[in-house]
């Protein structure tokens, strides 16, 4: 699904990438895991089409990014479901609405109006909540939920995309220890077994070796290590976690 050569990306004269090689294939659970300013957030933007690699390549569901522009790009985009650090809902609004903008790709300006005064397809959101446990909270405005129902919503809101792939983006980080082991449970059912490939990028290690397949140890923008979770040691994460090493500041976008 994701396949990146040498891949660089620059901020001016800043590296925040620097000869990434990765593959990822369908069904994968695959955590990119760091100190901060190590590229994991850059690497996602590269992975979901939102920026181009200014060295190498970066093919992205068999589409090299290097050739791909206008709709097909965003074609291609909405084949790829996001889930940011920050939840990008709309407070005031109903969970409903908040979770059909994820169906605003497929459709016109006059039946996105349309949705926000009577919602569409109800029954595509309402499942969607479902599978992420809150099918129950469809009509109530969204600012009143807590942290992790919202993060469950966001979520909802990438399925209704069906997209084949899920990428996340420290999905867990202001979230109560219990709310975060729920969400990587639901992250992790969610990609296993349906085909769909998972790339997450995390700060707890622990997390990542319990729910993903492989890791994928960034640092100063180069991949120090790509192992299977089960051939992780502690010796390779605290290489990882190592202060006074290099590891610089990254530009913009690098986290």
């Amino acid at each position: 699904m994701f396949s990146l050569r040498r891949a660089g990306v620059r901020f001016g004269s800043t590296p925040a990438l620097e000869a990434v090689d990765l593959e990822v294939a369908a069904g994968e659970r695959v955590a990119l895991v760091g100190p901060s300013g190590a590229g994991k957030s850059t690497l996602l933007s590269l992975l979901n089409g939102s920026r181009r690699p200014t060295e190498g390549s970066a093919v992205v569901l068999g589409r090299d990014l290097a050739t791909v522009r206008g709709s097909e790009l965003r074609h291609l985009q909405r084949r790829i479901g996001t889930v940011y650090q920050q939840h990008h809902l709309v407070g005031p609004l109903r969970v409903v609405h908040n979770v059909n903008a994820g169906r605003l790709g497929d459709w016109s300006l006059l039946e996105a109006v349309r949705s926000l005064l009577l919602p569409a397809d109800v029954a595509t959101a309402e499942a969607a909540l479902a599978q992420v446990g809150i099918a129950e909270k469809l009509y109530e405005r969204t600012d009143t939920l807590s942290g992790g129902q919202q993060q469950r919503v966001a979520l909802a809101r990438v399925l209704v995309q069906r997209p084949v792939a899920i990428l996340a983006d420290e999905p867990i980080s202001s979230l109560d220890p219990t709310r975060a082991e729920e969400i990587m449970q639901l992250l992790a059912g969610l990609a296993g077994g349906t085909g769909r490939a998972l790339v997450v990028s995390l700060h707890a290690v622990e997390q990542a070796l319990r729910h993903c397949d492989r890791l994928v140890g960034l640092r100063g923008g180069r991949v120090l290590f790509d192992a299977a979770a089960r051939d992780v040691t502690t010796a390779m994460v605290e290489s990882l976690y190592r202060i006074g090493e290099r590891g610089p500041e990254q530009g913009e976008g690098a986290a």
